[in-house]
């Protein structure tokens, strides 16, 4: 079972027992954290999709340690001007683990679509009297 779930602006592959760095989080290390926005969840072959995210569902996770990533040097150059500028960057990083993936919403969000369906129906029955207004002024 796997999900995709989007964390920090960021959407990952999580399954249980997974680590994950992810951007800093503001959860104490040691702490539990719960996600909600789960794009989708693959329960060995059944897949549910969220629109946009699944109703219900839900990742859990625990927050093993902050730490800092790799330097970046950035640089900068143009040539015969003689610009030259070297910056390096080292992102701030959290380091999850998956404990458990809930796939509670998966029937509400099919129910959701069916109750769309109606409404596009209705509105393409407007649509047909701006057609004949338009024949009206031709003749």
């Amino acid at each position: 079972m796997y999900a995709i779930v989007e964390i920090a602006g960021q959407q990952f592959k999580v399954s249980k027992d997974l680590k994950v760095y992810v951007h800093r989080l503001a959860n104490e290390e040691g702490s539990k954290v719960s996600f909600d926005k789960v794009l989708l969840l693959d329960d060995n072959g059944n897949i549910t999709l969220g629109a946009p995210a699944i109703e219900g569902a839900s990742v859990e996770a625990k927050v093993l340690q902050h730490l800092k990533g790799d330097k970046v040097i950035v640089f900068k150059k143009k040539r015969r001007k003689g610009y030259k500028k070297r910056n390096g960057h080292r992102q701030c990083l959290t380091q999850i683990v998956i404990e458990s993936i809930s796939a509670t919403g998966g029937k509400k969000a099919a129910k959701a679509e069916k109750a769309t369906e109606p409404k596009a129906e209705k509105a393409a029955e407007p649509k047909a009297p701006k057609a004949k207004k338009a024949e009206t002024t031709e003749e």
